[in-house]
């Protein structure tokens, strides 16, 4: 039986269950909407290369999960997942990320046979040495793209930069040295070890019935509870940068930056969640569109529409990453250390702060229209032990000294770094500034 959590203060109704082999499973039912979205999520991904089970501990090769997320699809007959998924009116995909990998799918009719498929084809794996071998090379040209990709490159450069031995700095794709080490064998340990049900979650939105979804889960899935791997990513980073600053060449037009802090992450629970949604409000006032920082150096030539920010928690680290194109990029750096200095001197301003917070709940309530962003959200949550429908509570507790504090505390000069990629006419070199 499916347990009935009601949030009144949005409108939303969402069922939960844990069945008897540890899968928790969330439902979020919309009988006036003819999508149906679902997401399947393992607590494994691109960091997760050390960690200890049934006593022992095992190291595998930079770029696994997302090896195994490539060949889950195929099955004993030939077919691929995918194709069958497409046939029946879904649209099917995956990620990994260096946290998680997340098999999902979106569809308007035939919702059942769709997720009896979904969890059948992530739970029961088929690899051949042969098939194996040859995504090797796919896998490696899609390596090699992201080499050359400049976004990837000054975001792997910084995190280069911030962090010292946390598998979170390698590309979750691995290298093209390091995938050569997989084999097939190596595939089947992982997902043993990793996609139990245990280890994993079901998020679900749309015209469903929550009770067949739970008993679709329970006749597709394994019966039996499987011990949760415990991974290993390393003694704890300091907080301090392992350098400062990375500057390169590359293919752009334009210089493009990266900078980044590394976050004391508040640990699981409600206690992450408040911590994601202060980390967020606060970059949201320090250099958000509106922000005094972006309009003055939008203003001045030095930034431009694309400039962006974001936090990232996953794989037991917080980042802190704001960057874009942009005009003199350390000069940008200067004048963002400048106003959180300001900002740990004076505070937010009351009514900015309040009308930034209305802001971010009215963007949250219109993310409730977009069933992945809730289903994958609704997913990440679970796996850090909170549901993602309370940070609408949370958000309205969320005073402007918690941010103010959040600012001071993380984003002060020390702790930052900076990458940069500049069109080849530039000046190269990598230093470290004072």
């Amino acid at each position: 039986m499916m347990k009935l959590h009601e949030y009144p203060e949005i409108g939303e109704k969402l069922y939960s269950t844990v069945l008897p082999n540890g899968l928790e499973i969330r439902v979020i039912p919309k009988k006036d909407f003819s999508t149906c979205y679902a997401a399947f999520m393992t607590n494994y991904g691109g960091a997760h290369r050390r960690f200890t089970v049934d006593g022992r501990t095992v190291d595998t090769p930079a770029g696994v999960a997302h090896y195994l997320e490539h060949k889950m699809f195929d099955l004993p007959n030939g077919d691929n997942a995918l194709s069958i998924l497409s046939a029946n009116g879904a649209d099917p995909n995956a990620f990994t990320s260096s946290g998680v990998t997340c098999y999902y799918f979106q569809c308007t009719e035939g919702f059942e046979e769709n997720l009896r498929m979904l969890l059948h084809f992530v739970s029961t794996p088929y690899f051949t040495d042969e098939t194996v071998a040859k995504e090797q090379g796919i896998i490696a040209q899609e390596i090699r793209m992201g080499e050359d990709n400049p976004g990837m490159v000054v975001y792997y450069n910084l995190l280069g930069l911030l962090y010292d031995h946390h598998p979170i700095r390698d590309r979750v794709a691995g290298t093209v040295e390091s995938i050569s080490h997989i084999t097939a064998q190596t595939l089947y340990d992982c997902h043993r070890v990793f996609y139990a049900p245990s280890n994993m979650v079901l998020c679900v939105e749309g015209c469903v019935d929550p009770e067949t979804v739970a008993r679709i889960a329970e006749e597709e899935l394994p019966k039996e509870r499987a011990e949760i791997p415990t991974a290993d990513f390393g003694e704890k980073e300091s907080m301090l940068p392992r350098e400062r600053l990375c500057r390169v060449q590359g293919e752009v037009s334009a210089p493009q930056f990266f900078i980044g802090a590394k976050l004391d992450c508040a640990g699981h629970g409600e206690a992450a969640l408040r911590q994601h949604l202060v980390a967020a409000l606060c970059l949201r006032m320090l250099c958000g569109s509106s922000s005094p920082f972006y309009t003055r150096l939008y203003a001045d030539g030095l930034l431009s529409v694309d400039f962006d920010y974001e936090t990232d928690f996953s794989a037991g680290t917080g980042t802190v990453i704001i960057g874009g194109e942009g005009r003199e990029p350390e000069k940008i750096l200067e004048e963002f250390s400048r106003e959180v200095e300001r900002i740990a001197a004076e505070g937010f301003d009351t009514g900015s702060f309040e009308r930034a917070k209305r802001a971010s709940l009215g963007a949250r309530l219109r993310g409730l229209e977009d069933f992945d962003n809730v289903c994958v959200s609704m997913a990440m949550g679970l796996l850090d032990g909170y549901c993602a429908l309370d940070a609408f509570r949370l958000l309205e507790s969320v005073t402007a000294e918690e941010c103010r504090r959040f600012a001071a505390e993380n984003l002060c000069r020390e702790r930052l770094a900076m990458s940069i990629i500049e069109p080849k006419s530039a000046p190269t070199g990598t230093e470290e500034t004072e």
